[in-house]
């Protein structure tokens, strides 16, 4: 079983190197080894979670050395959850995208190169959620940087490659911050193995330990998208092809909060850094979500309300409290499947219409039914209406911000609240301008403007959308819709997920064996 873990970081590197090999020629090929690749991959990650709740943590050592000499990979219920999470979501993304059928739309775009980097940005995220080293996870993010990159500059144009830039920039920042932590991890402890770490964090000097913890918590901010780190994120992604953009928005922010709750359960449990994560909190839920309000486009709408939630994510970890947590994994499962729901959506709104413009749209509900309810569904999750998962996220970590006490975390509880309510707000907006104003589609081919006068083009030309294109995004909404059925599964999950981690000991044992 322990063999399998290596998996879901090796099979897609390896069809990413077939692919390159491959070049631009038997496109359809191309695109049955990407679905096949991730198909298995999320065969394996689901086998792992099975395994990881019945027996407790799996450990592989990379080259048959143990850990701490050699570098591990550690498949316990949180990795294996978020692992599973993102691999079904990762399949539908590669679906809609051979649908969606780049390479038609831009004949210019190097359609030879847009699988690759998508497999490899996957291996990366599977690598990090895996990681049982610190200097592994750094690899995993330099993977998932240079796949990213190519996504995200797609085509080439202006947009893409300034929004590139500005995401490199970010990125690479990030990376030297870790890089430092991991200089002063290893000169402090002489290893970088995150079990060995746990077992020697706590007898190095307080200095030394929030100076680690405060250089690794703001690399992975920037990364997270978390406030003041955050505001790359509304100008970068809403270029990039919906694709890239669906899994970035649903992905890459998520190995983010991933690392943080990973490090401060393992490695600072109830350290001095809490109270601070509660307040980057507050910021960010509150900075995202008035920045959502404030947009008439589709795309930055969802940019912000992304920055917004993940808000949410670190008010959990912040509690430093076993509810807090479980509260935060199952919102990081929620949120993975519905923000990448919303893009996703869009971009079929986009391929049809020409736009995300909602002061160029209308009557959307009249003219294509189905693209309105994918929308409305995953908008009004997001929302957290009852009884749906993202109302069912937001009440566990209400109940554990006010099971912890204190005014810190009531007033966190009062602006999660608030953030619900404005993000409630500015989708209804988006979604009622959009989809259920006066309609403008008088016929097919051609948006024109209704009695309202936006000073804008009021013609827009619209085009039809593939069968395939449809039912893999519906089957991605159908997943978000699942964990409201299914939330007294998951969130027994969660719970038995934070419980391993504030426990400590299962992960260490695992990894460095009982002998120690």
């Amino acid at each position: 079983m322990e063999s399998l873990i290596c998996v879901p970081v090796l099979l897609p590197l390896l069809a990413a190197g077939v692919k390159l090999a491959i070049g631009g020629r038997l496109r359809r090929l191309q695109s049955v080894i990407s679905l096949v690749t991730l198909g298995l991959s999320l065969a394996v990650s689901v086998v792992l979670l099975v395994a990881a709740e019945s027996r407790g943590p799996l450990v592989t050592y990379l080259g048959g050395w143990p850990s701490p000499i050699g570098i591990c990979l550690v498949a316990d219920r949180l990795s294996t959850l978020v692992l599973v999470v993102s691999s079904a979501v990762t399949f539908c993304v590669m679906a809609y995208s051979v649908a969606n059928a780049y390479d038609e739309q831009e004949h210019d775009a190097p359609m030879a190169i847009f699988h690759p980097a998508f497999l490899v940005m996957v291996a990366g995220v599977a690598d990090a959620f895996l990681s049982g080293d610190l200097f592994n996870l750094f690899v995993a993010f330099e993977l998932l940087l240079s796949g990213s990159y190519v996504l995200l500059t797609f085509g080439g144009t202006e947009a893409r490659i300034r929004a590139g830039a500005t995401y490199t920039l970010m990125a690479l920042a990030s990376s030297m911050l870790f890089l430092v932590a991991l200089a002063v991890t290893y000169g402090a402890t002489g290893t970088l193995a995150l079990a060995q770490l746990a077992e020697r964090f706590p007898q190095l000097p307080e200095q030394v330990k929030l100076l680690v913890e405060l250089t690794l918590l703001l690399a992975f901010a920037i990364k997270a998208a978390i406030f003041p780190m955050s505001a790359w994120l509304p100008d970068s992604y809403p270029t990039a092809p919906t694709p890239a953009t669906a899994v970035f928005a649903g992905l890459l922010t998520k190995v983010g909060v991933y690392s943080i709750i990973r490090l401060e359960a393992l490695l600072f449990p109830g350290g001095p850094v809490s109270t601070l994560l509660m307040w980057l909190a507050l910021a960010t839920m509150l900075v995202g979500v008035l920045g959502a309000v404030a947009q008439t486009d589709l795309k930055r709408m969802l940019s912000f309300t992304l920055v917004s939630h993940i808000g949410y994510m670190v008010f959990g970890v912040g509690l430093s409290t076993r509810a807090g947590l479980t509260g935060a994994i199952f919102y990081v499962v929620h949120h993975i499947t519905v923000q990448t729901s919303l893009f996703l959506v869009t971009g079929m709104v986009e391929r049809r219409f020409g736009t995300t413009s909602v002061t160029r749209l209308g009557g959307l509900m009249r003219a294509t039914p189905l693209i309105a309810v994918l929308f409305f569904v995953p908008a009004m999750n997001l929302s957290g209406i009852p009884p749906m998962s993202g109302f069912l996220g937001k009440l566990l970590l209400v109940q554990a911000g006010l099971a912890a006490g204190g005014w810190p975390a009531g007033t966190l509880v009062a602006a999660g609240l608030v953030t619900s309510l404005l993000t409630l707000y500015a989708v209804a907006k988006a979604w009622s301008r959009a989809f259920w104003s006066a309609p403008r589609v008088v016929q097919a081919g051609t948006v024109v403007e209704s009695e309202e006068d936006t000073g804008e083009d009021p013609t827009v030309t619209t085009t039809s959308l593939p069968a395939a294109l449809t039912v893999s995004v519906t089957a991605l909404v159908a997943l978000g819709l699942s964990f409201t059925v299914l939330a007294g599964p998951l969130s027994a999950l969660a719970e038995r997920a934070a419980g391993e981690l504030m426990a400590r000991e299962p992960y260490i044992t695992a990894v460095l064996g009982r002998e120690r």
